[in-house]
């Protein structure tokens, strides 16, 4: 099973402990084959919508920051469970803040 797991905008700064301590998650789960991608993303970002045909192009940064996707990591679990898991170990270290998984269908 394949989940992408975000983070939201608006926590707090990283420092140079968490990059540490996430470098080592992300070689953990790389190891297993669990991890198969993962980066982060510009939080302005371009919103694209349609209608009737017409493409509207709207550009960031968006009125809610702690709304707006800011890192990404997409990985492949044998159960719920498992990436629940990963959840709880990737929000211990980063305390604060919020985020989503959800299942990619394949």
């Amino acid at each position: 099973m394949r989940f992408l797991m975000t983070t939201n905008g608006g926590g707090p700064a990283p420092d140079e402990k968490l990059f540490t301590e996430m470098a080592l998650f992300i070689e953990e789960l790389t190891s297993q084959g669990v991890l198969l991608a993962a980066g982060g993303l510009d939080p302005k970002g371009t919103h694209v919508s349609t209608k009737g045909g017409v493409m509207t192009l709207t550009d960031g940064p968006y009125a809610e920051a702690k709304e707006t996707i800011v890192s990404f990591a997409l990985v492949e679990v044998r159960s719920k469970e498992e990436v629940i898991e990963i959840s709880r170990r990737f929000w211990a270290m980063i305390g604060e803040g919020e985020g989503d998984f959800r299942q990619v269908f394949e």
